[in-house]
């Protein structure tokens, strides 16, 4: 997969010269394999050792079984050991089909001799070259952090120095030991774990991202460094789905008060695992958290504003510890979502957590779209309708249900459209509808526009035209509703671009008066059920 790294690499540079100190995971000789050197794309071809033209391929490949190989480290040491001038930014090399990633820093010598003396040290990270630009911003953010983390410490105490010495001396070691024994095949890596905290370090963060995605190290018991890799974590609760941070970015800023969140732990879990110096607002979030609130009635409990609660919110989507839900109630509809896969492990679990309930079954229930109301039974007891709530937000978690929303498309029909004969009766009915003080004035609606008053007015009178003269073959409609109708249709809310909970927001319209106003001029309103674009993007079929 390209979201693992190959490798980790630890090169430094300094009066002494550059050398690779550390590399993860490493094999004992760093040669090429015979039989890959000598294959030929003719089997029946004669190689000719005289002939230039019919040289031997150079391998394509520097990957082997998911690790980085036929590159030694005399080669990565030259290339990763920059000049002072590509120093703190960005470094990335592409060699074959692997791509190197990493911020070289710099750093004053701790206890050197030589005036203005300074050493570099590059922490280099090795991805499949196809691994995606979003995937290798990632790695190079975490190794500028590890590189500043390393600097704070030289700084403070010379703790870089001290281990590089430690590394040297255990190449120098093993080199001079390989010297007598001409069949030794000792590596100095394994030496270098047994004896040095650094690349014990840097041996986690290789685990840590090839296995969770979080990284969570204390570099010299003094500092700590926590990162998370967005593409890694999130499969944690959806096996081969990738989230890219750039998905996160577009689901935050289709974030709205309406919304909710959904914790993918336990909220006593989650309280546990927060470091010790997190933030006081984050516990109290946590703490007044219910699917049930809204993210404005959350920072109303918690007494934050709505601004921290987002970027609370932010942070915990990122961190894969929620999800965005809208608020559980009676009237949402759910379906089975389109890129469910159900395994043995989900099966088993949700046996263990509903006994006597069957996932297929339930899910089942919702293979058409179903609202919690149409689920609920008024006869049934309350821990009934409990397991119900319980049951849909393990669904949620597990991305198992997709929530629909009935959006709503103004179309009229003939029983809207008034013919004028002449112009002059435009401009009457013109004149009227600006003296008019009963015509809804569009300064008195929350949300308003920019263009020239004279083109609001005639739009005004030509929708006006259409709506207040339409009439229903059941029954008379009345004009408040006709002048509710005027409204959301002149603020384009009827456009099929908004749903009900979005305009019951924006507007402080309660939901009876929006299925009132769908009934009643249902010949021109057509609805339809489709995702939320801000909940869709966790979603496979939608994210792309």
């Amino acid at each position: 997969m390209e979201i693992n790294p190959l490798s980790i690499i630890l090169v430094k540079s300094d009066s002494k010269g550059d050398r690779l100190l550390f590399r993860y995971p490493h094999v004992a000789k760093h040669t090429r394999d015979f039989n890959q050197c000598t294959k030929r794309k003719n089997p029946y071809s004669l190689t000719i050792t005289e002939d230039l033209l019919q040289s031997l391929p150079f391998p394509i490949s520097n990957i082997s079984n998911g690790n980085l190989t036929g590159v030694t480290d005399e080669v990565l040491s030259t290339l990763f050991a920059v000049k002072p001038e590509l120093c703190e930014q960005k470094f990335e090399l592409k060699v074959n089909d692997v791509r190197f990633v990493g911020h070289p820093t710099l750093v004053p010598s701790h206890g050197m001799k030589e005036v203005n003396s300074s050493m570099l040290f590059n922490i280099v990270f090795a991805l499949q070259a196809q691994a995606s630009h979003s995937i290798v911003k990632c790695y190079y953010d975490l190794s500028k952090r590890l590189g500043i983390a390393l600097r704070h410490e030289e700084k403070r105490c010379g703790f870089l120095t001290e281990e590089i010495k430690i590394m040297v001396s255990t190449h120098d070691e093993v080199a001079t030991r390989s010297e007598g024994e001409s069949d030794c095949d000792e590596s100095p890596y394994e030496l270098i774990l047994q004896r040095s905290s650094l690349s014990r370090d840097l041996k986690s963060v290789f685990s840590s991202l090839t296995t969770s995605g979080i990284i969570n190290i204390m570099i010299n018991k003094w500092i700590q460094v926590r990162f998370c890799l967005p593409q890694k974590v999130h499969q944690s609760h959806k096996k081969g789905f990738v989230i890219n941070p750039e998905i996160i970015d577009r689901c935050l800023n289709s974030l709205r008060p309406y919304h909710g969140i959904l914790l993918l732990i336990e909220p006593l879990d989650l309280l546990d695992s927060l470091p010790i110096d997190s933030s006081p607002a984050l516990k109290r979030l946590i703490q007044m958290y219910s699917p049930l609130k809204s993210l404005q009635t959350l920072a109303a409990d918690s007494d934050l504003t709505l601004t921290q609660v987002f970027q609370l919110t932010g942070h915990l989507i990122y961190w894969a510890k929620a999800t965005i839900i809208y608020p559980l109630c009676e009237s949402n509809v759910y379906v089975v979502s389109p890129d469910a896969i159900i395994t043995n492990q989900l099966l088993e679990l949700f046996s263990e957590e509903f006994p006597g309930l069957c996932l297929l079954q339930v899910l089942s229930d919702f293979s058409l779209p179903t609202s919690i109301s149409q689920k609920l039974n008024p006869l049934s007891q309350s821990q009934q309708q409990t397991q119900l709530v319980k049951t849909i937000i393990w669904l949620l978690k597990n991305h198992l249900l997709l929530q629909l929303h009935t959006y709503v498309q103004y179309m009229p029909t003939v029983h809207g459209q008034v013919s004028l004969d002449t112009k002059d009766e435009l401009n009457h009915n013109l004149n009227e509808i600006t003296e008019s003080s009963n015509v809804w004035n569009l300064n008195d609606v929350s949300k308003t526009t920019s263009a020239d008053i004279n083109e609001e007015i005639s739009i005004t009178l030509r929708k006006e035209n259409g709506i207040y003269n339409y009439q229903s073959e059941d029954y008379d409609i009345p004009s408040d509703d006709r002048k509710l109708l005027d409204k959301l249709c002149r603020l384009d809310y009827f456009n099929g671009g908004y749903h009900l909970e979005e305009i019951m927001y924006l507007e402080n319209i309660r939901r009876s008066q929006l299925l009132q106003i769908l009934d009643k001029f249902r010949d021109i309103l057509i609805t339809c059920e489709c995702e939320d674009p801000a909940i869709a993007l966790f979603y496979s079929q939608f994210n792309s």
